[in-house]
């Protein structure tokens, strides 16, 4: 199968300070364990554009869009870098980067229902998983997959969705935005009383969210996704899947305290897989959310495109 890759040097300028976990380094991990695997000969490279102000306001209300495109514009002229949480830091450069990140999960998007790719994965920072319909937070600032999930359905003309977000931490921006529109099912498993210590109780019941305590390893996070994700799935018969493939559950990642490996990556993508083969005529589009120890991210990386693209 053909798979995608989005990414964007503008991804990699995106800086929030030495000694950030979410740096740039990050991209630069997933590269070199793609060409030290040889897996990069196996991915059809993308152009990314720029998400225009219409795919940001699937996800979030303009009167944030408006806010906080002041903000990226100020320090962008002024060079004087804004945090808009003790761990969200807009930078120079940040504006441009997320608008990346959101124009990849977009144009990943219309590639694979255009068939010009059975699946996509965005290698794309800042992240999304956190930003909520009207807040940054949790390095995140405008939401990655809620804004393509929304393009597919409002713009595409899709039905039904899901989203499926695996990350040590919860994706409550992710939830806060999608929680109640039946179209979307989602999906997710993350670390227990974590931040940002949300997602014990679902806001939809189109929510199946699985918090799992510290020290969980890979087997019992497979049996907990068999028993309750994939009869929901199955149910649900999503026309296209949405991932938010973060890989700080890692067991060498220190921002969480989970055991994942790299087999448990590849297991939980494999099953997706499943899904949208029977379900979704394999149209899959994964956006990069988190994962911090660089060697560890890169090769989790490197065994979920494995998956992705049948190799």
């Amino acid at each position: 199968m053909t798979t995608g890759y989005f990414t964007h040097p503008d991804c990699r300028a995106h800086d929030m300070g030495r000694g950030h976990p979410e740096c740039p380094q990050r991209l630069d991990a997933i590269e070199d364990q793609l060409l030290a695997s040889g897996l990069d000969v196996a991915l059809t490279r993308f152009d990314v554009p720029l998400a225009d102000r219409a795919d940001l306001q699937h996800a979030h209300a303009e009167a944030y869009l408006c806010e906080l495109g002041e903000r990226m514009q100020q320090v962008a002229e002024s060079g004087q870098p804004c945090a808009v949480d003790p761990d969200t830091v807009i930078g120079t450069r940040t504006g441009q980067a997320a608008l990346r990140a959101a124009g990849a999960a977009v144009a990943a998007t219309d590639a694979v229902i255009d068939g010009r790719a059975e699946t996509a994965f965005c290698a794309v920072r800042p992240p999304g998983h956190h930003a909520t319909r009207d807040q940054a937070m949790g390095f995140c600032f405008y939401n990655n997959v809620a804004i393509a999930a929304r393009h597919a359905l409002d713009v595409r003309g899709l039905k039904r969705v899901a989203i499926v977000d695996f990350d040590v931490h919860h994706g409550n921006g992710t939830e806060d935005i999608v929680a109640g529109d039946e179209r979307i099912l989602m999906v997710s498993i993350f670390q227990d009383q974590l931040y940002p210590f949300s997602g014990g109780v679902p806001l939809g019941t189109n929510m199946v969210n699985l918090p799992v305590p510290a020290y969980t390893r890979g087997m019992e996070v497979r049996e907990l996704i068999e028993a309750n994700w994939m009869p929901r799935l199955e149910a649900f018969k999503p026309q296209m899947i949405f991932i938010s493939a973060g890989f700080d559950a890692h067991r060498e990642d220190e921002l969480g305290q989970l055991g994942l490996v790299e087999s448990d990556y590849e297991w939980i993508t494999q099953r997706m897989v499943d899904v949208a083969r029977q379900h979704s005529h394999g149209r899959i589009v994964s956006c990069l959310e988190g994962g911090y120890a660089l060697s560890a991210l890169g090769r989790s990386v490197v065994a979920h495109l494995r998956a992705l693209a049948g190799v």
